[in-house]
């Protein structure tokens, strides 16, 4: 059972240096991603006269959003995992993959990389609005918070599927790009609804910097709900107890 598995840490393992260069790698990989992502919606909005909530807008940010976090897991990952979300992180310690403290850093390096990335595109853009998530018409916040988990266990499953199975053998080549692609669809899905944020950075960031808290806890509890939940359905019922290995908590 993955509960059995999880591990707290030692506080001593904020400090030691792979730990920190782990969370540095998040922290990168946070901006890259959200900088391309967000800054695809802004870019859009100026050459629209704010037309990012047309068709057209939703497909441009689904590709940006794609293509931003292949790069992004791609160039964390044999540092970090290439997390790039509060939410896997969390599907990986509740999948006993990785210790409480270290998580606990890369919480911390994600969300401050959302806030930076935010902060230069509010510079670099002359003081334009890095716009927070926030629910359609007609959409309630528990609406919200069911599109959230859908969309972040079809996420988690996929990372769990691609890159933490032991058993995925070359399947692992592709699971950047899987993970960029079901992110990608899922926009496509939920952005008209609300906004489809599946990570906790994502969101934090924007709302930082606009400081708009409406609705925030919508994406915090739904990722996070998604992601346990594809965590335990996948280490239950797909990774058998005599497969399970001591991976590193960097490298899932």
């Amino acid at each position: 059972m993955p509960i059995s598995r999880i591990a707290v840490g030692s506080p001593a393992e904020a400090g030691q240096a792979d730990a920190l260069k782990a969370a540095l790698a998040e922290f990168i990989s946070v901006l890259i991603f959200v900088f391309a992502g967000e800054g695809s919606g802004m870019a859009f909005n100026k050459l629209t006269d704010d037309g990012s909530s047309t068709p057209a807008g939703l497909v441009a940010a689904a590709l940006a959003h794609a293509l931003a976090l292949f790069v992004a897991v791609s160039v964390g990952a044999n540092i970090s995992g290439g997390h790039v979300n509060p939410a896997v992180t969390f599907g990986a310690f509740v999948g006993g993959h990785i210790t409480l403290v270290r998580s606990i850093l890369y919480w911390i390096a994600q969300l401050l990389g959302s806030v930076v990335a935010c902060l230069l595109l509010k510079f670099s853009t002359g003081g334009m609005t890095t716009s927070a998530f926030s629910l359609s018409s007609g959409v309630g916040a528990w609406n919200a918070v069911v599109f959230e988990i859908v969309m972040t266990f079809g996420l988690v499953y996929t990372v769990y599927a691609t890159a933490v199975d032991p058993k995925k053998g070359n399947i692992g080549i592709i699971a950047p790009i899987a993970i960029g692609f079901i992110v990608g669809a899922n926009i496509l899905a939920g952005g008209a609804f609300d906004g489809a944020s599946m990570n906790p950075a994502v969101s934090f960031g924007p709302a930082v910097v606009s400081w708009t808290w409406d609705n925030h806890w919508v994406y915090w509890l739904g990722p996070f709900i998604g992601s346990a939940i594809a965590a335990i359905v996948y280490e239950v019922f797909f990774i058998a107890p005599s497969t399970y290995e001591e991976l590193p908590s960097a490298d899932f």
